[in-house]
């Protein structure tokens, strides 16, 4: 689940390095393992990447290094408990003219890519699926000149490539590749599993993409959000930011990812036409309403939430039942998001530097912890046993999501079954492993119900929800494909 960012300029003159730093930075809680920038200035490619968050990765002379009026930005987080330079992005091929990539989201066909990528000679450097796109995609480039006629128009050359990727690639993604002395060209898969937003400037041709709207809230009023991209869509931008679209896959519907909602996204974001912010007061109001269907409002005493994205639920929560709101737990704002660093031990380590307690408001309560989501445990479990030295009496752990039970494949770090806590468990022995009185989710129906309540436009009516139903939306995941990828992971 990554941050990606292209901008390009009207004005050759007008650089965009600091609009992408910026960009970047307010799409950090997406990806905090590796940042990286790729610009273009006067048919000169410039780029710079490493480990590490933006504010780590870019100071102002490598910032200044990166002129140009276009360029692609990249925040990454990784799906496959490595964390190495080679997988961080953009990346780069000087075959054809020189193309590079920023993507977010995951292949589920790299076995089948890697095989056909060897059979054309290309060589892979890494395990990153990204790196398998930006060859696939260079590959049916290159191929246009041999099947095409010499007098076609570039556009129609870089939508049949992505309309071949589309038929090629299989998963949730979304990305932008730019390419020298071309211009940026964004798409999204055929379910619009992965999100990217489109934007303009209020008074010339200047365009920028984004994986959430809030990126083009900074620059206001410069950028304005037009739309989001729809599934199946490439939208091309050539160098004098003239603008064509077309939707490329050969079949098409809107399917996001629901996990978007529940905690990857910002609240101040709009994704899809859904107020991200509206969806998690809605997920509230109804777990709310599930615990006074569980007659169990007078055996709570406060409502705390974990910070930061369950707070939004949180407060709604305790608005409706009429119980206090506390911020019992206190975080070290300069620790990365949890579940999205790589490896499990690392996670834990940073949960320990991450939370204390304000003991006074644990103190011989009853508390509920609200949490937007229970997916290893681990981080749950740590969080009980701070409530219970605070001096808590009975702990009632509370779930904006629905129970996750199973792997996700298409952009979350969810690659086994095992190490989920609701695989093949009831709520009552979630409760006692993790010594709470009693655990309370919220059902799919009422995340997905609360999602659709929040739109600001038409959004969607379904979407992406493997790890809370199995149900693979791609149509290519099998039996086999799971258990060989819980293998691999383990």
């Amino acid at each position: 689940m990554c941050g990606i960012i292209g901008i390009i300029h009207s004005n050759k003159n007008k650089f965009v390095n600091q609009y992408l730093v910026d960009g970047l930075t307010i799409l950090q809680h997406r990806g905090q393992d590796s940042a990286g920038i790729a610009t273009i200035h006067e048919n000169h490619y410039h780029a710079y990447k490493n480990k590490g968050m933006v504010s780590e990765v870019f100071d102002d002379s490598i910032i200044y290094e990166l002129m140009g009026h276009i360029g692609i930005g990249h925040v990454r987080y990784s799906t496959l408990e490595t964390s190495t330079i080679l997988e961080a992005q953009p990346l780069y091929t000087n075959v054809p003219y020189g193309i590079s990539l920023v993507h977010n989201g995951n292949l589920t066909n790299t076995s089948e890519l890697s095989k056909r990528m060897s059979q054309r000679y290309r060589h892979i450097n890494s395990v990153s699926d990204s790196e398998l796109l930006l060859n696939v995609f260079a590959d049916q480039f290159e191929q246009t000149y041999k099947t095409l006629d010499n007098t076609t128009e570039m556009s129609t050359r870089i939508f049949q490539s992505v309309s071949d990727i589309m038929e090629i690639c299989q998963g949730g993604f979304s990305g932008i590749f730019m390419i020298q002395r071309v211009g940026l060209v964004a798409f999204r898969d055929p379910y619009g599993i992965r999100p990217l937003c489109f934007g303009k400037t209020r008074f010339s041709e200047d365009y920028m993409f984004a994986s959430e709207s809030i990126a083009m809230d900074i620059h206001s009023p410069e950028f304005v959000l037009q739309r989001d991209v729809a599934p199946g869509e490439c939208i091309f931008i050539d160098m004098n930011c003239k603008i064509q679209t077309r939707i490329v896959a050969s079949t098409s519907v809107l399917r996001p990812c629901l996990f978007e909602y529940i905690y990857f996204a910002r609240p101040d974001s709009v994704i899809d036409g859904i107020s991200v912010y509206e969806s998690r007061v809605n997920m509230g109001e109804r777990l709310a309403n599930r615990i006074l269907s569980e007659n169990l409002l007078n055996e709570i005493d406060v409502v705390i939430p974990v910070p930061e994205t369950s707070r939004i639920t949180a407060l709604e929560i305790s608005s409706i039942l009429g119980i206090p709101y506390k911020e019992g737990f206190i975080k070290n704002r300069y620790i990365a998001r949890t579940f999205i660093l790589p490896g499990q031990e690392v996670r834990e380590k940073s949960l320990k530097l991450k939370i204390n307690t304000v003991k006074s408001i644990f103190e011989n309560n009853n508390v509920l912890i609200v949490d937007d989501s229970i997916v290893r445990g681990t981080t749950s479990l740590q969080l009980v046993q701070l409530a219970k030295t605070a001096g808590a009496k009975n702990i009632y752990f509370s779930s904006a999501a629905p129970p996750v039970k199973y792997q996700n494949i298409y952009g979350i770090n969810i690659p086994t079954t095992q190490e989920l806590i609701a695989n093949n468990k009831t709520p009552d022995e979630i409760a006692e492993i993790l010594g709470v009185t009693r655990v309370i989710y919220n059902t799919l129906e009422d995340v997905v119900d609360a999602c659709r309540e929040s739109s600001v436009l038409t959004g969607p009516t379904q979407f992406e929800c493997s790890c809370f139903d199995g149900n693979y939306i791609t149509g290519n995941i099998t039996k086999e494909y799971l258990e060989n990828l819980q293998r691999e992971r383990t």
